[in-house]
């Protein structure tokens, strides 16, 4: 990343990354699934045949909270037809048409689908069964105008087991952080086109990612839902709250929107032309083995607010787009944080262990998260360095061309012959790029019948070493300490990349 911002010093004044939006999702894991609500029903002494009017109670009891809460702060209270509008857009014309400046903006409801519990009857058995289902619910969005985290919305679910979402959007909340600070700053919709002192904003963008959120989760779910407060009687335990989705956003700041115009077309095309499956695995965190059984794709959307290209392995993405003409967004989302792996403690076979164990939707992990966000944005931005390269590719090459002495005499690379390109190509895929590349990784793709006798198999292994060294000696690669790996360079990516395309474009294209 900083290789790409140092590239861009004089288009540009700076850089930010933090949380863009963010989606909580709250549990109340003692009845989200059939056999707690089963023991919910029977603590509640409430039968199979009197599920429906239970429910009905409760169902009930959440939208007289609702209608309470809108009749307190004076706001409306709107019933949605179809689910299919937007309820952000409605919310914020009734906040310009009433001019609130804090507080409740309005409460929307709606018909939306859900995953609930139902009672069906078994003609066999004769007897009814508790089931889970999907059906339709009312819904109720709660739309604040927040002190702390502007707008916002709470999203409740009249039906058990009560889901709850909570949706928050990490740049109103700078904004307002700023704004206390005395920072000035120029916004515009959901990025920020200029920032007086990035180096303090960043400081405050940092703390979303430290922050304890269970505490003020729970108070906002308190708010609307009054079933979960210890005065209800249901005994019902706290909201298990976990992360439903997560943009995490790096925003390079450009001068103005025409020095992002003039390389944007370039960096669409190195990020479609050459940003194949191995690299967006590579930036994602993933590595290219034949454990990896998944997909992974790259799509180019031109939309009326800009050129967008969006990476997909799995579930998760990254993408890259214009914002507002003069910013330059990176955006990492992790919607199946189970991919990934946290350090973390855990019990096993009644032990408890610690190891690199799955990453967890829950908001525990969420340092983690941000650390892989984080460096899925820069291995990008860092692949987007070489575009527009000012530099001959003889300055490149021709230093590499030269014998070198370190004290040790070593020979001349030749970085277009078949040897050596061959070499950089298998040391440039995309599996190695994550945990390095080894001599025996090198004898399998080089030479892998020669494997099959030991003598053949000394003398590969011999000769690789010696290939290894020469590299070493070049700057192009590194060992890593105390391993058997090696790593690619900064000046190793430039010279092998730019050999390799050289010895693929075609002479036409050369001589125009």
């Amino acid at each position: 990343m900083e290789r790409f911002l140092t590239r861009h010093r004089d288009r540009i004044t700076g850089s930010i990354t933090g949380f863009d939006r963010i989606l909580f999702r709250g549990s109340l894991r003692s009845i989200c699934y059939r056999e707690g609500m089963d023991i919910f029903l029977s603590s509640q002494r409430v039968l199979y045949k009197d599920f429906r009017t239970f429910v009905q109670k409760l169902s009930a009891g959440i939208k007289a909270r609702a209608e309470q809460l809108a009749q307190q702060a004076g706001r409306p209270f709107v019933y949605l037809s179809s689910a299919q509008e937007s309820k952000e857009e409605i919310a914020r014309r009734i906040q310009r048409r009433d001019r609130v400046p804090e507080g409740l903006i309005c409460v929307l409801s709606c018909v939306e689908p859900c995953q609930t519990f139902g009672i069906r009857r078994d003609r066999e058995r004769k007897e009814l069964t508790l089931v889970g289902q999907e059906r339709k619910c009312l819904h109720f969005y709660f739309y604040y105008l927040d002190r702390e985290f502007g707008l916002m919305h709470i999203r409740l679910q009249s039906w058990l087991p009560m889901s709850v979402q909570v949706c928050v959007n990490g740049r109103e909340w700078l904004a307002r952080a700023m704004d206390r600070e005395g920072i000035t700053y120029e916004q515009k919709d959901n990025c920020f086109t200029r920032i007086a002192d990035l180096p303090r904003a960043q400081a405050l963008l940092d703390q979303l990612g430290e922050r304890r959120w269970e505490k003020l989760l729970t108070a906002w779910a308190q708010r609307v839902n009054p079933w979960v407060a210890p005065r209800a009687g249901l005994h019902l335990r706290g909201y298990y709250w976990s992360f439903r989705q997560a943009e995490y956003a790096t925003d390079v700041l450009f001068q103005t929107a025409e020095k992002l115009a003039a390389i944007y077309p370039a960096l669409v095309r190195q990020a479609i032309e050459q940003f194949g499956a191995p690299q967006v695995m590579r930036f994602l965190g993933r590595r290219t083995n034949s454990r990896f059984s998944g997909e992974a794709s790259s799509h180019l959307e031109r939309r009326v607010e800009g050129t967008c290209v969006k990476h997909w392995v799995e579930e998760n993405s990254i993408k890259m787009y214009d914002k507002q003409g003069s910013v330059l967004r990176i955006e990492t989302t992790i919607n199946n944080p189970r991919r990934f792996r946290v350090r973390r403690r855990a019990t096993r076979q009644g032990k408890v262990v610690l190891g690199w164990l799955p990453l967890r939707k829950g908001i525990a992990d969420t340092r983690r998260r941000v650390e892989l966000s984080r460096a899925a944005n820069e291995r990008y931005l860092e692949a987007l360095a070489v575009v527009g390269e000012p530099k001959a590719s003889h300055r490149i090459l021709d230093p590499v061309s030269r014998a070198v002495e370190t004290p040790r005499r070593f020979r001349a690379l030749r970085p277009i012959s078949p040897e050596d390109s061959r070499l950089f190509q298998i040391i440039l895929r995309g599996e190695f790029h994550l945990q390095g590349v080894r001599n025996q990784d090198l004898q399998r793709h080089l030479e892998p019948a020669a494997l099959s006798d030991s003598h053949q198999r000394r003398q590969l292994s011999g000769r690789i070493t010696r290939q290894l060294a020469l590299l070493r000696a070049h700057g192009l690669i590194y060992r890593v300490l105390r391993t058997h790996y090696y790593r690619t360079t900064r000046r190793g990516q430039e010279v092998m990349t730019t050999a390799l395309k050289f010895r693929d474009t075609d002479v036409a294209m050369l001589a125009a």
